[in-house]
């Protein structure tokens, strides 16, 4: 089968198109078809391994020390299962599913074989391949962190980093609930962040959003580009700043503005549920959530999908249409 192959730690310009012999299913799991898989940031940052200090060691155990130990790259994917094993009975093939891989990645190629036991989501009537593509990321992070601000309606979030594949969920699930949202990102995402319902919208290379001071009920900081101090002072006495993509200093200082404040610092990581997955697929049946889709890659198109990710300027999601 193709694949795009992940063989040395660097640019973009390492991963190389090959050939790997199509996988058989265990009696545990289930073939799947990849028909769409996704390139995130978080991929590109394990292509080059630009980890959190934190995290640096044990996932380089994990992943490999001095090359990747598996030869794939991507972390979320859609497709049609082929064929399952003789332990499988929640599955069947024909079915149209979407999940992750997590720390397995493997989606950049035509054909996976995935446990049965994993989140795994049926794609309702009406969701396409694509948007299912975007939920395991976008959709599960952006639910994850709106949860942690514990917001209601009438309410006024900020999301700092707010044109990308999470932030786009978190956007519109927000507004979902009746949020007032000021949305902060690059100039060149503004306008498709105000016609995904955004109430307000600022340029970070131009607007300080922290010099409202006490003005936020609560700060969602994806892009991990705040200073800490200043995001308190923006939040009124009770908010909440959520750190999506904290500094090691952010995380220690968290504990003591929760032992000394009113103002909650939460930067848990999102975990998975087949839940949470249904939840989002059927908002996006239900045409309250809308994945914003910026560019399609074909499979042999990888490459060009991670340099144009790294350029920060993604809106939304970028798609690789591995089979069509």
């Amino acid at each position: 089968m193709k694949a795009i192959l992940w063989t040395k730690y660097g640019p973009p310009e390492l991963l190389e198109p090959g050939e790997l012999e199509k996988p058989t299913p265990k009696p545990d799991e289930v073939l799947i078809k990849i028909h769409c898989a996704t390139v995130t940031a978080g991929d590109c940052e394990i292509r080059r391994f630009q980890i959190h200090p934190l995290f640096w060691l044990p996932l380089r155990l994990i992943v490999g020390i001095t090359r990747p130990k598996r030869p794939l790259l991507g972390q979320e994917f859609s497709g049609t299962i082929k064929a399952v094993g003789s332990e499988v009975t929640t599955y069947s093939p024909g079915d149209k599913v979407l999940a992750s891989t997590g720390m397995n990645f493997g989606t950049y190629c035509e054909y996976r074989c995935q446990k049965a036991s994993t989140p795994m989501s049926h794609i309702p009537e009406g969701v396409s391949f694509e948007q299912a593509t975007t939920i395991p990321t976008g959709g599960i992070n952006g639910l994850h962190f709106l949860k942690n601000a514990d917001m209601k309606a009438g309410q006024h979030l900020l999301i700092n980093g707010a044109g990308g594949s999470i932030g786009t969920y978190t956007l519109q699930l927000s507004k979902n609930m009746g949020i007032e949202v000021t949305c902060v990102d690059h100039a060149t995402k503004l306008e498709m962040l105000t016609a995904n319902g955004a109430d307000h919208v600022l340029d970070y290379e131009k607007d300080d959003f922290t010099e409202k001071t006490g003005f936020y009920d609560a700060v969602i900081d994806i892009s991990g580009h705040v200073q800490y101090s200043r995001a308190l002072r923006s939040l009124k006495p009770n908010g909440t700043l959520v750190l999506g993509n904290p500094a090691t200093s952010q995380m220690f200082r968290s504990i003591w503005t929760n032992l000394r404040s009113k103002q909650k610092v939460k930067w848990d990581f999102a975990g998975e549920t087949l839940e949470n997955l249904d939840y989002l697929a059927n908002l996006i049946a239900k045409r309250k959530v809308n994945p914003v889709i910026d560019k399609r890659y074909p499979l042999e198109g990888v490459i060009e999908a991670h340099q144009f990710t790294e350029t920060g300027l993604k809106q939304g999601n970028v798609i690789i249409n591995v089979t069509r």
